[in-house]
């Protein structure tokens, strides 16, 4: 990449960076997106793909594979305190896990293709929403224009603070964990604050399944039997003095390394809902959220990516263990081969949905590299 070239992708993430979108709210970003590839020349783009999805196909009119190169779209809810001229111009948003340099990368695909295009087969641009809630990949891939672009293979990157900058990490097997968001409501009756026992009250259930949910996942090693517990909220009556509580609301994230753990980890968690309802004589109300499953790295996109860092000289370290965050990337890899891997953001850098967290700009260079020569090794 010559340096004019990144320059201008890094004024485009900084732009970008300004003007953060949240989960499923994506509609100007997207738009942005379609008028860019357009103007690189792209054989068709698609709009619309499950929600403000954006789908760019670079066609060789010649048989062979189609490869997926997939980015995010969506910001965060979260008020950005970095420092740097261009921070968030929305208050209360933030591109605050790097999406905006994913996307500026991906446009340096684009430009690539525009320049030397496929050889064979099809290179086809991903541009997802609502990465942040796990609907984007479920959406995209369930919405009837995803049969037209159906992937062979399917990479896609994310940044990686703590790791060396511009190094680049490769995880065999699992690559994210699967979590999801469980809600538990407890239902009894309300009463005054001076005869509770007229009432029937969720708070002692409430506080025994707070400790029993936590001691049911409690973390460790990143093995197949892995499980971590995490209440994230919880709300009990109503903030007044008059009323003995007569409902109850637990959240709590549920993770682990496999898709069948985690269905082991569900009936363990709801049975203890169960339990500690009946015990107190209360109704229970169980529903999910954010439900991620975990992503799977195929071996022969491993070895794709490992040749291509290799060949562009990009430092890397293969791996057996995932990562503990989740990535909705997985939903990729039903139907086709699929590798996400980690680039390095730097040891010292500021974490990923931190207030301060921006990304590093000279890792756009490094992403179109790896991406292009992943192509190249199978479009030509």
């Amino acid at each position: 990449m010559t340096p004019e070239t990144h320059a201008r992708l890094t004024r485009l993430r900084h732009d970008l960076h300004q003007h953060p979108e949240l989960s499923g709210d994506e509609r100007e970003t997207a738009a942005r997106m379609t008028e860019l590839l357009q103007g690189f020349g792209a054989d068709h783009v698609l709009t619309g793909l499950g929600g403000h999805g954006v789908a760019a196909v670079f066609d060789s009119g010649q048989a062979g594979p189609t490869v997926g190169i997939r980015c995010e779209l969506d910001g965060l809810p979260i008020q950005e305190l970095g420092t740097h001229p261009y921070v968030s111009k929305v208050p209360g948003k933030g591109h605050l896990c790097g999406h905006d340099g994913h996307m500026a990368m991906v446009l340096g695909v684009a430009e690539d293709l525009a320049h030397q295009r496929p050889v064979n087969g099809r290179v086809v641009l991903i541009f997802q929403p609502a990465e942040e809630t796990g609907q984007g990949a479920i959406a995209f891939r369930a919405d009837p224009q995803f049969a037209k672009i159906a992937p062979d293979y399917v990479f896609s990157l994310h940044n990686l603070p703590g790791l060396e900058l511009g190094a680049v990490e490769l995880c065999q097997g699992s690559a994210n964990c699967a979590s999801r968001g469980m809600k538990i409501i407890l239902t009894g009756k309300t009463s005054h604050a001076a005869a509770p026992q007229d009432g029937v009250s969720p708070a002692r259930a409430m506080s025994e399944l707070m400790l029993q949910l936590a001691g049911l996942g409690e973390g460790g090693a990143l093995d197949s039997d892995f499980a971590l517990t995490t209440v994230t909220h919880a709300r009990l009556g109503e903030p007044t003095f008059g009323v003995a509580p007569g409902q109850a609301e637990i959240w709590v994230t549920l993770r682990t390394v496999s898709d069948a753990r985690m269905q082991t980890l569900m009936t363990e968690a709801e049975a203890l809902a169960c339990r500690a309802a009946s015990a107190d004589s209360l109704e229970v109300e169980i529903t999910y959220d954010d439900v991620f499953e975990a992503c799977v790295n195929h071996s022969d996109a491993v070895s794709i990516i490992a040749t291509a860092c290799a060949d562009r000289g990009v430092p890397f370290h293969s791996t057996e263990t995932p990562q503990k965050f989740s990535e909705d990337f997985g939903q990729f890899g039903k139907g086709a081969k699929t590798a996400m891997f980690w680039l390095g953001s730097g040891q010292d850098h500021p974490q990923l949905h931190n207030p301060d967290y921006d990304f590093p700009d000279a890792l756009i260079s490094v992403g179109v590299d790896v991406f292009v020569a992943a192509i190249r090794s199978l479009n030509g």
